[in-house]
């Protein structure tokens, strides 16, 4: 089975808007799972260290990689029904977080699943309200806080256009720095 990382392009759709997105875990778990970049295997990377659950579905961006050396991360927020890990899901930017998590870069895109109708309204992050902004971070400024207190930082939230400039970048750093080194 060919490894999806290294197969799908980031963009399903650039004109609407629309991401690959390989699922990694749904919202609700502390077990962080991700995939292994040279085999595209779900992976369980750790439990988390809190009773702090994650509130949305998480996932990454094939061809993507961030300044922390893995694939572009992306919260897939307003899911109405469990997502299966490893499978593909077009989802719809409508943001970006910018994050510092212990000095290292490691962004992650907001967006919604294209394909779900009750969600066709919401294009923009700011659409999800306050309460979400809060919860969002700080959720990410305190996940890790049993393990390494204070290390995390939401630098902030982001329209569409810097959400794309940011995929475009990762883009970019994936045909430099990974690619290079696949076996064809």
């Amino acid at each position: 089975m060919p490894n999806l990382l290294h197969v799908l392009p980031a963009f399903a759709d650039e004109a609407e808007l629309r991401l690959n997105t390989i699922v990694e875990l749904n919202s609700n778990t502390i077990n962080k799972y991700e995939l292994i970049t040279e085999t595209g295997h779900l992976k369980l990377d750790r439990v988390g260290y809190s009773s702090l659950a994650y509130p949305f579905a998480y996932g990454c961006i094939p061809r993507t990689w961030d300044e922390d050396g893995d694939p572009l991360d992306i919260e897939i927020v307003g899911v109405t029904e469990p997502l299966v890990p490893g499978s593909i899901v077009e989802a719809r930017i409508i943001g970006i977080m910018t994050f510092d998590d212990g000095g290292e870069v490691d962004d992650k895109v907001i967006g919604v699943i294209a394909d779900d109708k009750r969600l066709d309204h919401i294009k923009s992050f700011e659409q999800l309200g306050d309460h979400w902004i809060k919860e969002t971070t700080y959720y990410w400024e305190h996940y890790k806080d049993l393990k390494k207190p204070g290390t995390c930082t939401v630098n902030g939230f982001f329209g569409v256009d810097k959400a794309i400039e940011i995929i475009k970048s990762c883009e970019t750093r994936y045909l430099s720095e990974i690619e290079p080194k696949l076996i064809n």
